[in-house]
């Protein structure tokens, strides 16, 4: 596999989400991947400013280490840490054999519709 894609997503029905996941993972080639929150509170709970910035400080890098990281963002190392370890249980970070983090997709997509209530 060349290069991974992540698209977010904001929809209500995880079933529905599910299903369009499973269907494009049934093509015959890479697809990309899909991480969906339920609500848009959920969405900005997880991914705050400070979380977007260690993605975008990781994104096209490569490895490297949570105190490098934190000494390239300024920012204090138990801080980046916390914000590393919920980053990589969304999927969105990879932890390496040798303790380093990394971003492996080279492209991060949000996808966000606001609607008018029914």
């Amino acid at each position: 596999m060349a290069t991974r894609t992540l698209t977010i997503t904001l929809q209500p029905d995880w079933r529905a989400a599910l299903r369009t996941a499973g269907r494009r993972a049934q093509a015959a080639h890479y697809q990309g991947e899909t991480l969906n929150f339920e609500t848009a509170a959920l969405f900005f709970s997880h991914l705050t400013e400070r979380r977007w910035a260690v993605i975008q400080a990781l994104l096209g890098a490569g490895a490297m280490s949570v105190r490098e990281l934190s000494r390239r963002l300024g920012r204090d190392v138990k801080r980046v840490h916390a914000d590393v370890t919920v980053l990589a249980e969304l999927g969105m970070l990879e932890r390496t054999p040798n303790g380093g983090v990394l971003c492996p997709f080279e492209d991060i997509h949000v996808d966000l519709r606001l609607r008018q209530a029914a």
